[in-house]
C-alpha cells in the first residue's frame, strides 16, 4: 500500500485575519508533487471556510464571504499570550474547530509522516498547537515543519515547534527538499513521476470547494526592497513559460469551473514583453470571461499604455499597486522601484485602459522605522488625489531582510528573540506617540474608500 501523508494548514492566532485569497499556496504545490510521486495525500486545511463538519457548529454561523470569493474566516476568541497581554484588542483563532481537526486526525490511520507548512512569523502559536495535537492522536508519526516561519526563524522553529524536523531550504528547494526530509524517517517514495523538470499544479482540487485559484508565473523578485524577504525565500528570479501558465487557467477553469484567479508574483509585469504580455494576449483572444486579481501588488513603472490595456482586455478586476510611499527621499532608501511621476502615469494609463478609481488601489507602508505619521497622511492624500484607494499595510519587520536590524534598533520590543512581535498589528517600529495616531489613520482611508465607491 502507497505510504499515507498528513498535510496540515494551521490555525491563524492574531487580533485580525482576512481571507483576501490567502491559500496555503506553497503546500497545496507540495500536495501536488508528492502526489505525482505515489503517496497518498490527506490535506488538512484549519482555515477551511466550508469544512462539512462545521454545520453542526450552530454557535459559528457561515462566514461573510464576498465578491471574486474572498471573505472571513470562521473564528474563536481566545486568551492571548502572555507576551501580548498589554495589547487591548480581542485575540482570535482563525479556522475551524479544534474537536473538528482533531477527528479529521484520528479518522486518518497509520500515517507514514506528517508535514505542516506556516506562513507569517508571529503566526507560530497556530503552528505549536496543530503539532502537539498532532503528536498526541499519532504518537510516534515524524513531523515535517515547512513554510515561510520555518525558513525566516529557524531556530526558533527548531527550538519551540515540537517538529521533528525543520525544513528550511529556499525557493523550489523547498520543494524537492521534502522527499530527503521523508527518506531520513526511512519513508521511501512509492514510485517516480513521470517528468521531473515540470511541476504538477497545486492541489486546489483537495480544497472543500474551489472559490479561486492562485497562480505563480515567477518566483523571485529582481528588485531588492529593504522591508522584503523574497530575495532570501527565493533568491533566484525564475519565470515560468506562459503557454504552460496559460495551460493551467484552461484547466482549472474547463475541469472546475474557477472563474477567479489571484496571481502571487512579487514580480507579474517585469520582462513583461516576453512573459506576461504574451498570456494576456492569448487570454484576450480566447475571451474566456475570466477575472483576475493581483494581491500582491504591481511594480508601477512596468504598467504601460500597452500594459494597462490588455490588463483591462483580458479580465483584470482588482489591481493593486506598490506605491508604499509618496516621498521619494525615503523611496532611495526604501527600494528605489518608483521615481517621481511614474504612479501618475500608470494610474493615467490604467484609467485610459478602462479601470476606474474603485478597482485602483495602493498599498501604502505604515510602521516602518524612522518613518512618521506625517509622511504616511501625505501619502494617503496623494493617492486620493490621483483618483485611487489607499490601502494600508502595516510593516511587520522580518528576519534577513536589509531593514532588519534598523527594525531592531528603532522597536521596544525583543524582536530577535520571539517572533510574536513581529505582529504587525503592534506597530512594533513606531513609539507610543505614534501608535496613537494609527486610528486616524485608518479613518481617514475608511473615508477616502467610502468617497472613492
Amino acid at each position: 500500500m502507497k505510504p499515507s501523508l498528513i498535510l496540515v494548514n494551521p490555525w491563524i492566532y492574531d487580533f485580525a485575519a482576512y481571507d483576501l485569497w490567502s491559500k496555503p499556496f506553497g503546500l497545496l504545490l507540495l500536495a501536488g508533487f508528492l502526489r505525482e510521486y505515489g503517496f497518498r495525500i490527506h490535506l488538512i486545511d484549519c482555515l477551511d471556510v466550508y469544512h462539512s463538519s462545521m454545520t453542526g457548529h450552530l454557535s459559528e454561523p457561515q462566514p461573510v464571504r464576498r465578491l471574486f470569493g474572498t471573505g472571513k474566516f470562521r473564528r474563536q476568541k481566545t486568551s492571548r499570550p502572555a507576551s501580548l497581554k498589554h495589547v487591548p484588542r480581542p485575540y482570535s483563532r482563525y479556522g475551524i474547530a479544534k474537536d473538528v481537526f482533531l477527528n479529521e486526525l484520528a479518522s486518518i490511520k497509520d500515517p507514514a509522516a506528517i508535514l505542516v507548512t506556516s506562513l507569517m512569523t508571529y503566526w507560530y502559536p497556530g503552528v505549536q498547537k496543530v503539532i502537539s495535537l498532532a503528536k498526541e492522536v499519532h504518537p510516534g508519526v515524524p513531523i515535517i515543519l515547512g513554510g515561510i516561519y520555518a525558513r525566516l526563524c529557524k531556530e526558533h522553529a527548531l527550538q519551540f515547534s515540537g517538529a521533528d524536523h525543520v525544513a528550511a531550504e529556499s525557493g523550489l528547494n523547498a520543494m524537492t527538499s521534502a522527499l530527503p526530509a521523508l527518506r531520513k524517517f526511512g519513508i521511501e517514495r512509492p514510485e517516480r513521476a513521470q517528468d521531473d523538470d515540470i511541476l504538477p499544479y497545486p492541489a486546489f482540487d483537495l480544497l472543500s470547494k474551489i472559490e479561486y485559484v492562485c497562480l505563480l508565473t515567477s518566483t523571485g523578485c529582481p528588485y531588492k526592497c529593504r522591508y522584503c524577504a523574497s530575495p532570501f525565500l527565493s533568491p533566484r528570479f525564475m519565470r515560468r513559460d506562459p503557454a504552460l501558465v496559460l495551460e493551467e487557467i484552461l484547466h482549472w477553469h474547463r475541469s472546475y469551473g474557477v472563474r477567479d484567479f489571484a496571481f502571487y508574483d512579487d514580480a507579474l509585469l517585469v520582462g513583461s514583453d516576453d512573459h506576461i504580455v504574451i498570456l494576456l494576449e492569448n487570454l484576450v483572444d480566447m475571451d474566456l470571461n475570466l477575472r483576475f486579481h493581483t494581491p500582491n501588488a504591481l511594480h508601477v513603472r512596468e504598467i504601460t499604455p500597452e500594459v494597462a490595456r490588455l490588463l483591462r482586455l483580458s479580465g483584470f478586476r482588482t489591481i493593486r499597486l506598490g506605491l508604499e510611499t509618496s516621498d521619494m527621499d525615503l523611496h532611495q532608501n526604501l527600494d528605489k522601484k518608483v521615481s517621481a511621476g511614474e504612479f501618475e502615469k500608470a494610474i493615467d494609463n490604467l484609467k485610459r485602459a478602462g479601470f476606474t478609481g474603485g478597482e485602483l488601489g495602493a498599498y501604502i507602508l505604515a510602521g516602518l522605522p524612522g518613518q512618521s505619521v506625517a509622511s504616511v497622511i501625505n501619502t494617503m492624500e496623494f493617492v486620493d488625489r490621483t483618483g485611487a484607494v489607499p490601502y494600508l499595510a502595516e510593516y511587520s519587520p522580518i528576519p534577513h531582510t536589509p531593514m532588519w536590524k534598523k527594525a531592531i534598533d528603532h522597536s521596544e520590543y525583543d524582536l530577535s528573540s520571539d517572533p510574536i512581535y513581529h505582529n504587525n498589528t503592534l506597530f512594533p517600529c513606531w513609539d507610543q506617540a505614534q501608535r496613537e495616531r494609527v486610528p486616524d489613520l485608518k479613518k481617514r482611508v475608511r473615508e477616502i474608500r467610502h468617497n472613492r465607491h
